[in-house]
């Protein structure tokens, strides 16, 4: 079993020192303890480390296809714009724009929308079209795309531009998760509006401009939806409002006060929290400083967003890594530093003492150390000018298998069925914690003799990282 914590140390006002207690939960298997830490010296780091792991998922259709890639398009404009852009991550990343957008192709429908199966499903989707849409987009700058996949989107969307301005939401997605909070007409053009002036669309636009209206009577009434209100605040953040940016960021800085945070969340779902958060950090960086909301500010949003990543540098769910690392890259890109140095020190009550230096030559390098003693009680101090992303590492059991065998024999079909009862548990809070039971019967067509054991695995489809073999 492993244990995974991270730590954000951003050394502006000194020295800092984290304490961490290795525990052993009351049930596991002996030998299984294992733990380690690590260190890098980027905030975008352990995601560019993870590029093809971020969100391991089968390539099974055009929605999980641009949530694999979309993240590469953040971190090459991050590693561009802080002058660490070398050829062999260059070269990797543009090798995965480039398969993902030709397979993304094949989803297309012949009125330039997107949906999950393509010409199979009987009509594209209005937010998937609008994720291409922006995708396509934001990776011209590494590969070439072709215009019309781009501009056909953006017509079909605009199709579907209701009198007040709103866009209405058409066709089926698959995974609904993946669109985030996105959940009605409101939302749903906010996102779009968005997209397309992350294309440069001019907010005088007759699309754009209508689906602005449409927000902004969204606000003038009773706008108690936090997601809604913080997606809203990067959309009004990119037309140039500034007047109505204020006004969201102000409201929701607010509502973050009275739940005693200084970060924006709910109590509903991690992913959304996630993407919440992640939507106001990209409001705040991507205009003019607002009093009281300048970096020292977004450094805290930061802080909080670093320490939902997983081990790889994603996040709880699908849409909610995009954004998070959207956001992520353009505060990385906004603080980095080229000078200084910084060192980490890893000690323990039985005696380690492990040193870390991170300067402008390995801040991109991945640095490890094993923790042998499991229970443990260890202490991470950073002292320096940079910041740095400390984590030890866990891989926590998502499901517990349970197989049970019953061999029948049934004489006039000559067969022999194998009965598997499978319970698994999920720990994640879409589930609420609740069991799930399953169970699955397989059936032998030819009697074979010397029969082996075979392998059970329990995986999340859309992680395919968390799973469980008996």
């Amino acid at each position: 079993m492993f244990f995974f914590v991270l730590f954000f140390f951003s050394l502006s006002d000194g020295p800092m020192e984290k304490k961490i207690s290795l525990l052993m939960p009351e049930l596991f298997v002996a030998g299984s303890a294992r733990a380690s830490v690590s260190l890098l010296g980027d905030l975008m780091g352990r995601a560019m480390q993870n590029l093809d792991k971020l969100l391991a998922m089968p390539y099974g259709c055009g929605e999980q296809n641009m949530v694999l890639f979309a993240p590469n398009i953040f971190i090459l404009n991050y590693l561009k714009s802080t002058g660490q852009l070398t050829q062999s991550i260059l070269d990797k990343a543009t090798h995965f724009l480039e398969s993902g957008y030709q397979r993304e192709l094949t989803y297309k429908h012949d009125d330039g929308s997107y949906s999950a199966f393509g010409k199979q499903d009987t009509s594209g989707n209005t937010w998937l079209t609008s994720f291409v849409m922006k995708s396509f987009g934001g990776a011209r700058s590494y590969i070439y795309v072709q215009p019309k996949h781009i501009e056909e989107a953006r017509m079909w969307l605009s199709t579907y531009r209701r009198p007040h301005g709103c866009i209405r939401s058409v066709g089926k997605l698959f995974h609904n998760g993946m669109k985030g909070g996105v959940s009605d007409d409101v939302s749903l053009t906010a996102y779009i509006i968005a997209a397309m002036l992350e294309l440069d669309t001019n907010a005088t636009d007759p699309v754009v401009q209508h689906g602005l209206n449409c927000l902004q009577a969204a606000v003038a009434g009773q706008l108690d939806n936090l997601y809604t209100t913080a997606l809203m605040s990067y959309t009004f953040t990119l037309a140039g409002d500034e007047e109505m940016r204020r006004k969201l960021i102000t409201l929701l800085h607010q509502k973050s006060h009275m739940q005693g945070k200084m970060v924006f969340s709910t109590s509903g779902l991690d992913s959304l929290e996630v993407e919440m958060t992640s939507y106001v950090l990209l409001a705040l960086l991507s205009g003019p400083s607002i009093p009281g909301f300048g970096l020292d500010y977004s450094a805290g949003i930061a802080h909080w967003l670093t320490q939902q990543q997983n081990p790889y540098g994603g996040f709880a769910s699908t849409q909610d890594t995009v954004v998070a690392l959207q956001a992520l890259a353009k505060y990385g890109a906004a603080t980095y530093s080229s000078e200084g140095s910084t060192t980490v020190t890893v000690t323990s009550l039985g005696g380690l003492n492990k040193e870390f230096t991170v300067n402008q030559d390995n801040r991109l390098l991945y640095q490890e150390e094993k923790l042998s003693e499991v229970p443990g009680e260890y202490t991470i101090r950073a002292q320096g000018q940079n910041c740095v992303l400390t984590q030890v590492l866990n891989d926590p059991q998502r499901f517990i298998i349970t197989v049970c065998i019953e061999r029948t024999l049934i004489m006039h079909q000559k067969q022999k069925y194998f009965v598997f009862t499978v319970a698994v548990k999920s720990l994640d809070t879409h589930m609420n914690d609740e069991m799930q039971i399953y169970s699955v019967t397989l059936e032998e067509d030819q009697p074979v003799r010397n029969l082996k054991p075979a392998v059970v695995k329990v995986y999340d489809y859309y992680q395919t990282s968390k799973n469980l073999i008996f």
